[in-house]
C-alpha cells in the first residue's frame, strides 16, 4: 500500500484541563458506558435506555453523571455523529447539574497519531463534500512528482495512471479533511485533547484499558498529564504512554494474559513474580482509593462483574461489529449494576457502509 500522506506537525498548544477533577466527588448518579466504535445506533439506543436522552437526542438526564470510556471511533462509519452528539451533551449537561466525561481511548490516540488501519469508509465519508474532488486533486498534482517517483522506483512496470488510481484509491474522498480534523486543531483532535485517561468519581476508577502496576505508583494528574503531553507531540514510541502494552490505554493485564505480555512487575519490589490480575486489582484499588475499577477495550458481548465486584468489564460489545449487546453500567452509592438496551438495529452495517 502506498505510503504517501504525511500528517502535519502539532502547532497550537492544546486544552490542558481535563473533563471532570481527578478525585471528584461521587454523583448520585453515574452511567458508564464502554466502547462504541462508530455504532449510532447502539448509541442512542443506550442513551434513552438510561433516560439520559430524549427523543431528539436531548439530555433528560438531570444530574446524572456520564462517562464513556474512549473508542468511539473506528470500524464503524457513524463517530463523527456520536462525537458530536457527545459535544453537545457535553454543554446541555451542565446546564441541568450534571456532566459527560468521555475518556481517551486507545483508538482516539490511534487517530491522533496518524494510524489510521482501523478506519471505516464511513468515517472518510462523513467529511466529505462538494470540495473534496477538487481538494484531493489538487493534493496530488502538488505531489504528483514525488509520488509517481516513489512507486515506480519500487515497480518500473508503474505508468503514471497506474500510479494516480492507486493513490486515489488509498486516499477516497473525505480522508483529507478526516485527517485534518485530528489535528490538534481540529474539530477532533482539539475536543480529544481537552479529555482525560483516567478519572475518579467517589469510589470508582474509570480507565479505557486498565492501570498496571507500573503505573499505579503515579497520581491521576500525572498519568493525565503524560497523556495529554504524548498526544500533543503525536509521539509514536513504543515507550509513550498512549502505545506501552502496559499503559492505560492499551493494558487488558486485569482482564486476561497472553504471552507477549501485559504481565508487569509491582515497581517497588525489582525481581518479583508478576503479578496476577486480582494481585494487580487489589494494588490499583488501594493505591487510589477506590473500591472498583471500571474498564472497556477488552471486548466481550456482555457486561461482566469480575473479583466480587471489584473489577467491571463494560465494553459489551456495543457495536454491531462486535455483535455484543448495547449496555451501560449504573452507580448508585456503593451499588453497581449493569444494564441493557434493545438492538433495534441489524447486526451488522449495511453493506458500503
Amino acid at each position: 500500500m502506498l505510503r504517501l500522506l504525511v500528517w502535519p506537525l502539532f502547532a497550537l498548544v492544546m486544552m490542558m484541563l481535563p473533563a471532570a477533577p481527578t478525585g471528584a466527588r461521587a454523583p448520585e448518579r453515574i452511567v458508564a458506558v464502554g466502547d462504541l466504535h462508530g455504532d449510532y445506533d447502539a448509541w442512542l439506543a443506550i442513551a434513552r435506555g438510561a433516560g439520559l436522552v430524549d427523543q431528539r437526542g436531548r439530555w433528560t438526564g438531570g444530574a446524572t453523571t456520564l462517562v464513556q470510556l474512549g473508542d468511539v471511533v473506528d470500524r464503524g462509519p457513524d463517530s463523527l455523529k456520536i462525537i458530536r452528539h457527545l459535544k453537545r451533551l457535553q454543554r446541555e449537561s451542565r446546564r441541568r447539574g450534571g456532566q459527560v466525561i468521555v475518556l481517551v481511548g486507545n483508538h482516539e490516540a490511534m487517530m491522533m497519531t496518524g494510524d489510521m488501519r482501523y478506519v471505516h469508509p464511513g468515517e472518510y465519508a462523513a467529511f466529505a463534500d462538494r470540495n473534496s474532488a477538487a481538494l484531493r486533486d489538487r493534493v496530488y498534482e502538488a505531489s504528483r512528482a514525488s509520488v509517481e517517483a516513489d512507486a515506480i522506483a519500487r515497480d518500473p512496470t508503474l505508468r503514471p495512471a497506474d500510479v494516480r488510481a492507486a493513490w486515489m484509491k488509498e486516499v477516497p474522498l473525505g480522508r483529507l479533511e478526516y485527517q485534518a480534523a485530528w489535528r490538534s486543531d481540529g474539530e477532533l483532535g482539539e475536543w480529544v485533547l481537552g479529555n482525560p485517561a483516567v478519572v475518579k468519581l467517589g469510589d470508582s476508577l474509570f480507565v479505557h484499558g486498565g492501570i498496571s502496576s507500573r503505573y499505579a505508583d503515579q497520581s491521576i494528574a500525572q498519568i493525565n498529564e503524560q497523556v495529554a503531553a504524548a498526544l500533543k507531540s503525536r509521539d509514536s514510541s513504543a515507550a509513550a504512554i498512549i502505545n506501552d502494552p502496559t499503559g492505560p490505554l492499551w493494558y487488558r493485564g486485569l482482564v486476561t494474559r497472553g504471552t507477549s505480555d501485559e504481565t508487569t512487575l509491582a515497581p517497588s519490589v525489582p525481581g518479583a513474580t508478576p503479578l496476577t490480575p486480582d494481585q494487580e486489582v487489589a494494588l490499583a484499588l488501594q493505591k487510589f482509593g477506590v473500591s472498583r475499577i471500571v474498564v472497556g477495550h477488552t471486548p466481550s458481548t456482555q457486561i461482566i462483574e469480575a473479583l466480587d465486584g471489584r473489577l467491571w468489564r463494560i465494553d459489551s460489545g456495543n457495536s454491531r461489529t462486535y455483535g455484543g449487546v448495547p449496555s451501560w453500567l449504573e452507580i448508585r452509592g456503593s451499588g453497581a449494576v449493569a444494564r441493557q438496551a434493545a438492538r433495534t438495529t441489524s447486526n451488522a452495517f449495511p453493506e458500503g457502509q
